[in-house]
């Protein structure tokens, strides 16, 4: 029998030392070299049972052929071999790729849907493998696999921007220069330029790969394979409780936690997808009816309709194209977008815009027409949701109404709460730090220098040397 063993070795070991890669002809003969050597070994202990040692020196002339570590090696390597495969796929295709919402009727990346194609396809063929270790394994393959898909998503949104890459930097504080002529001319400019560049919802089907719509077959794209990761999980689950070996229980209540690159890198991905479609929606396609065109001629001559007329055109966009999963996400961080983009008007509009006191019911009433257009008589967004993302703008707003003096003493009152006594001497600058409060100083300091009167222009000159609107 050892005779045997170490003829059939010697043959066996050339074999291997010639094995590339794993074949189903390759497997059947490592196992049955495997079911060989059991039988031999088998035979020659019964043999030799009543020998002086029992036939340990028997087993020790017969060192084992290790055909599962043969095995696992190989499969170790085909499973290199498909990933590596894969992740060049993805980057030649997504290099391709144009994010094209006609591609299909889901509105998906193509690229997408064969990536997801060719990982069910390598699952497939992984499980057919005819080897006894598929629990042990599958976590190498499925880290492999969450590695590429992983590597998809982060290229799927690279470049795509976030939220603070649309809005524009804040203009320098000045103060009113009430009833000056040359504001006036200024503001004759400024509409003349906003009614040049008309909007055109249209330029979201252009070259770009950033536009709205390509935007949004990206957040589908991502949403797809989030979805998908939870049908990989369970098939691999499945075929782990069939697998002939049985050891999978363990295996396979870990295996949801396998695709932990992926699924966080969908979910961030998405996350910043849709902050970056709704914040490049108001502050840079919509950039001519809000921030070029809200309130500069004048509350009054300048209302915040044509905004909410363009708005709702790009709502009803991302409405038909984004997953309907998602869909709500997006449209709650536009809203959450105007919102910003309403105040940044009011506090950081820059030199063009005044604000009197009678303007306060105008605008107040301007922000009800933008909650308005995102709750839809009911069809829109809940109600307790745009109630929640309006408090800040709701708490600002009463500050338009408020008379000078009043503004003043209470800007006092924050910046001493702030700076404690050493502000008593000389009021100190309060710095920007874009988290607008109705009792933050730089809020109520930015609300007086848009105010329109003599006062505000006095206490700001005197205690800042703040300069006139040009």
């Amino acid at each position: 029998m050892a005779t045997l063993h170490s003829c059939y070795g010697n043959e066996l070991k050339q074999f291997v030392a010639g094995l590339s890669e794993l074949t189903p002809d390759t497997i059947q003969v490592l196992r049955a070299a495997d079911k060989l050597e059991k039988d031999l070994v088998q035979i020659a202990v019964e043999d030799s049972v009543d020998s002086e040692d029992g036939g340990k020196s028997i087993i020790r002339e017969m060192p084992p052929y290790e055909t599962e570590a043969v095995i696992a090696n190989l499969a170790k390597t085909w499973i290199r071999t498909r990933v590596d495969r894969l992740r060049e796929w993805v980057d030649r295709n997504l290099h391709q790729e144009v994010w094209n919402p006609k591609a299909n009727k889901e509105r998906l990346a193509p690229s997408a849907v064969e990536v997801l194609r060719i990982i069910d396809e390598t699952l497939e063929a992984f499980f057919m493998l005819q080897i006894p270790m598929h629990s042990v394994l599958v976590p190498e393959l499925m880290t492999s696999l969450d590695k590429c898909i992983q590597h998809y998503v982060l290229k799927a949104k690279s470049g795509c921007g976030t939220q603070s890459t649309s809005i524009p930097a804040l203009p320098a504080l000045t103060r009113c220069s009430a009833g000056s002529k040359y504001a006036v001319f200024k503001k004759k400019e400024g509409l003349h330029i906003s009614q040049r560049r008309k909007s055109q919802v249209e330029s979201t089907n252009g070259d770009s790969s950033f536009g709205i719509l390509q935007l949004c077959v990206r957040i589908n794209t991502l949403q797809l394979i989030r979805m998908e990761l939870g049908v990989f999980e369970k098939r691999i689950i499945a075929h782990l409780g069939s697998s002939e070996t049985r050891q999978g229980d363990n295996i396979a209540n870990g295996v949801g936690k396998m695709f932990q690159l992926s699924a966080s890198a969908c979910s961030e991905g998405i996350q910043q997808l849709c902050e970056a479609t709704a914040y490049k929606v108001v502050f840079h396609d919509l950039s001519h009816v809000l921030w070029d065109s809200l309130y500069i001629l004048g509350v009054s001559s300048s209302r915040i309709e044509p905004f909410l007329q363009e708005l709702e055109q790009y709502l009803e966009i991302i409405s038909s194209t984004v997953h309907d999963r998602v869909r709500t996400r997006v449209i709650t961080d536009v809203m959450r977008a105007s919102f910003d983009g309403f105040l940044l008007v009011l506090l950081a509009g820059g030199p063009s815009r005044t604000f009197t006191q009678k303007d306060s019911g105008l605008i107040e009433e301007d922000f009800k027409f933008l909650t308005d257009l995102f709750w839809s008589n009911g069809d829109g967004l809940p109600a307790d949701l745009i109630d929640k993302l309006s408090t800040t703008v709701k708490s600002i707003l009463p500050l338009y109404g408020i008379d000078t003096d009043s503004l003043v003493e209470q800007f006092k009152r924050a910046t001493l709460e702030n700076y404690g006594s050493s502000a008593k001497s000389r009021l100190p600058m309060p710095p920007t730090t874009g988290e607008w409060k109705s009792n933050e100083p730089n809020t109520l300091l930015r609300v007086l220098c848009y105010r329109n009167d003599e006062t505000a222009a006095k206490f700001l000159k005197k205690t800042y040397n703040l300069p006139k609107k040009l």
